[in-house]
């Protein structure tokens, strides 16, 4: 077929005549107005990075950072479940379940997972968990945190993500904290040595985005002095101030700090019980679930959507110890709020106690599992476009490919049962995610 030349293309001989037209100079203006909001949009919202995302932080004191920390937190974790839930009947009483077939399943994998990987992110705490001390004291403190963690990554039992959290960027604390932090990573760096890949640092109780810019112009100084690549280092944001959901200005301050970080932001991580207490919640109903904090993190999540800043929620500070019924009420309550978390796509939280270990990856796992045949038909049908009895768009579909790589990640489903399920790897599920 001939075809013949029109304003802006060609078109086929023979078609239908047209009417007015776009001018090729309307065309160019559109390109250039949007051009530059193109590249705006690449450079705010490149979307998720394809690393995994640890399913919880665990913070330890740095005076009670030991080279067998990890191993110490398994054991007691595995104390506590063959205390209190040695059988998946007794797990499923524990925490209000149906004594089922999944529960079997769940109960199998976290002890298995307690032996293995007991914790996925560790960090060293040199702020409200470690407190105020000498200088001598916390310099000696940071250069051994740095040893032991390289030590660990040297032999392979560091957990995938390790760091520490310094001081906030407040002026009665900030030397001290960019102090610490100099320390900690120059000994990581001395004798030759490499970075961890799991590397993260956690920058607390922001209040403005220019204590975000401040710790990113250290980074940045820093990478230059080690001859490390721009943007090795990234860091968290924890939000644990009203300042940092909502500014005098009336903005929204997170998204601002986000930006301010200039691409290093990894996390937000929402901190429970300073953030209620900025809000004048009474410390008897200071709880993830209160209402300040499902809007402070609703705040997060829309801010932080499609930047490839992941979020993570905070922590209950009912510890399971004491009599089997004290360790059981507080199992049920952990249980309940991870699931929570869960639901609302906070993929992430704070444990605090090795007991919290068992309750935490019972519902990681038991959240993947229960929805895997039913995510994984979806996904089947939509890449074979064969409908099924939902028709699901490509943002479900990354929805689910991405639910589907959190559960391989963590441990809670196996590569094998999912493309057996969906006839995708690994590979495939990452494209599908947008990863």
């Amino acid at each position: 077929m001939s075809q013949v030349e029109v304003d802006g293309g060609v078109a086929a001989a023979g078609a239908a005549p047209r009417g007015p037209a776009f001018s090729a100079a309307a065309r160019a203006g559109v390109e250039a107005l949007l051009g530059p909001v193109d590249a705006e949009l690449v450079r705010r919202y490149p979307g998720d990075s394809g690393s995994r995302q640890p399913v919880h932080t665990v913070y330890v004191p740095a005076d009670a950072f030991a080279a067998d920390t990890v191993a110490e937190w398994g054991r007691r974790a595995l104390d506590a479940l063959d205390t209190h839930a040695a059988t998946p009947a007794q797990l499923a009483e524990a925490l209000g379940v149906p004594a089922d077939e999944l529960i079997t399943e769940v109960h199998a994998r976290v002890r298995a997972k307690l032996q293995r990987e007991p914790i996925e992110d560790l960090r060293i705490d040199f702020e409200d968990g470690y407190g105020p001390r000498s200088d001598a004291e916390e310099d000696a403190a940071a250069v051994r945190a740095a040893r032991l963690v390289a030590a660990a990554v040297a032999d392979g039992t560091a957990p995938p993500y390790v760091g520490i959290r310094i001081k906030c960027m407040e002026a009665p604390v900030r030397a001290r904290g960019i102090r610490t932090l100099e320390l900690f990573l120059g000994t990581l760096l001395a004798d030759g040595r490499e970075l961890p890949a799991g590397l993260v640092l956690t920058l607390p109780k922001v209040t403005y985005p220019e204590q975000v810019t401040a710790l990113v112009r250290l980074l940045e100084d820093f990478e230059r002095q080690a001859g490390l690549p721009a943007g090795r280092i990234g860091f968290e944001i924890q939000i644990e101030t009203t300042q940092a959901i909502l500014g005098a200005d009336g903005r929204a301050t997170v998204a601002l700090m986000i930006d301010a970080a200039e691409g290093r932001a990894t996390g937000l991580h929402y901190g429970t019980f300073d953030y209620s207490a900025s809000c004048g919640v009474g410390a008897a109903y200071q709880s993830m679930e209160h209402p300040v904090a499902d809007h402070a993190k609703a705040v997060m999540q829309v801010a932080a959507a499609g930047t490839g800043v992941r979020l993570s929620d905070g922590s209950t500070n009912v510890i399971p110890t004491g009599s089997t019924e004290q360790v059981l009420a507080a199992w049920n309550l952990h249980h309940r709020l991870v699931r929570r978390s869960l639901a609302r796509a906070y993929y992430q939280g704070w444990d605090m106690h090795p007991a919290h270990l068992p309750t935490r990856y019972a519902a990681v796992y038991a959240f993947y599992r229960e929805g895997l045949s039913a995510a994984t038909a979806r996904l089947a049908a939509y890449v074979a476009k064969a409908g099924g009895d939902v028709m699901d768009e490509p943002a479900t579909a990354r929805a689910l490919s991405g639910y589907l790589l959190r559960g391989l990640d963590c441990g809670a489903v196996d590569l094998a049962e999912v493309t057996e399920l969906t006839g995708l790897d690994r590979e495939r599920l990452d494209a599908l995610s947008g990863r």
